[in-house]
């Protein structure tokens, strides 16, 4: 049987541990921008978005309209930045709707 780890951990710092020692980090990032995009995009994009996925450091959004596409494309900087800051970190480097 293994031995235990006797020290005083934080919920927070016992996860963070759990997870890169189980290298599920890049499995945390896809839900963290997935749940980013949703949190600032709210209800209206997202009734249009259809897929959501994170590859590397590229974010691919399918969306159902191409109107709201084109109106999102012409802000892509700026969300890109708006989702790096809600995750917390330099995830998202570019960003691709389709």
């Amino acid at each position: 049987m293994p031995r235990r780890e006797n020290d005083n951990l934080s919920m927070k710092d016992a996860l963070s541990a759990f997870i890169q020692k189980n290298k599920l980090e890049k499995g945390m990032n896809k839900v963290n921008a997935r749940e980013a995009w949703a949190r600032l995009m709210g209800n209206g994009v997202n009734n249009y978005t259809t897929d959501i996925e994170l590859r590397n450091d590229t974010l691919f959004i399918s969306l159902s309209s191409s109107v709201l596409r084109e109106e999102l494309s012409l802000g892509k900087s700026k969300i890109i930045s708006m989702i790096n800051e809600e995750i917390g970190k330099d995830l998202v480097k570019k960003l691709v709707l389709r």
